[in-house]
């Protein structure tokens, strides 16, 4: 493998077409493009301030990193790449991507970022701003991640999630195939026209959670107190730790809690209405 080290680079496409190369102390200044079309790359200790670096890359290593604002849209149509100790200040990475996994990464400005990734690993991850990360991504394993990005991962399928902290707005909607464990998911209009999306272990607060889900599973889940109007319109099985302040029109299944506050039943509740909740 080649090594280039200790260099600075700019302009249009510097590295273009490099393959079997190891980066150390580079740094990719103002320009476009600067990693493209390239194979079998490591990069340790860059840091990288021009657009478009990463683009069409086949197979890397990317270690204590940093990617500065204008490096906007980094990382894009790059299979098979493994990022581990990075801090990223730039908006709109990883799109159009397979094999993508983040460890100990920090994202600052997390606006549109993990847009259709397909086999994603997250462990020890932050993503902070911004809007829509993960949309539309699928085969995701989750263990440790902090967010208070709004709008997370919507129309995303086959995911798994352990020791999440996440403050959003309309997180889970419109999902398929979702497990989540031992989190906290904070943020009003969760899980919404959400299918199979199952919850362990989880703290559920904000406005009107998990309503018009189909087959949504809870299991020893509690509820913050400012929960109202859950369930509307949704099948569902769920095991409640705790009170409930809230339940509307559920539409079929059952619901246990240990305390059950206000259970709304009215002439808009859809077929089949044969929900069963209950005190435990």
């Amino acid at each position: 493998m080649e090594l280039i080290k200790d260099q600075v680079f700019g302009g249009e496409r510097p590295l273009f077409e490099v393959h079997d190369v190891r980066l150390e102390n580079i740094k990719i200044e103002d320009g476009e493009s600067g990693i493209k079309e390239c194979s079998n790359i490591e990069a340790e200790g860059c840091s990288f301030y021009g657009k478009y670096p990463f683009w069409h890359v086949r197979g890397s290593v990317v270690t204590n990193c940093y990617f500065a604002p204008g490096s906007r849209s980094a990382i894009w149509y790059s299979d098979d790449m493994k990022m581990s100790d990075c801090v990223i200040d730039g908006p709109k990475f990883f799109r159009e991507m397979k094999n993508l996994e983040l460890h100990n990464v920090r994202i600052n400005d997390a606006d549109e970022t993990f847009w259709n990734i397909d086999g994603l690993v997250i462990d020890n991850v932050e993503l902070h701003g911004g809007t829509y990360p993960f949309m539309g991504s699928r085969n995701i394993c989750v263990n440790g991640l902090k967010s208070d990005s709004n709008y997370v991962f919507q129309y995303v399928k086959n995911v798994e999630i352990h020791h999440a902290e996440i403050h959003t707005k309309d997180a889970f909607w419109e999902v398929e195939n979702i497990t989540i464990y031992d989190s906290l998911l904070d943020g009003e209009y969760l899980g919404w026209h959400s299918k199979n999306l199952r919850l362990v272990n989880c703290h559920i607060s904000g406005e009107q959670p998990l309503c018009y889900a189909h087959d949504l599973v809870l299991e020893n889940c509690t509820f913050d107190k400012g929960c109202d109007r859950a369930f509307e319109y949704s099948t569902l099985k769920a095991d409640i730790r705790g009170a409930i302040r809230s339940i509307k029109n559920p539409a079929s299944g059952e619901i246990v809690a240990d305390q059950v506050g206000e259970v709304i039943i009215d002439e808009n509740i859809k077929g089949p209405a044969d929900c069963v909740v209950r005190q435990r």
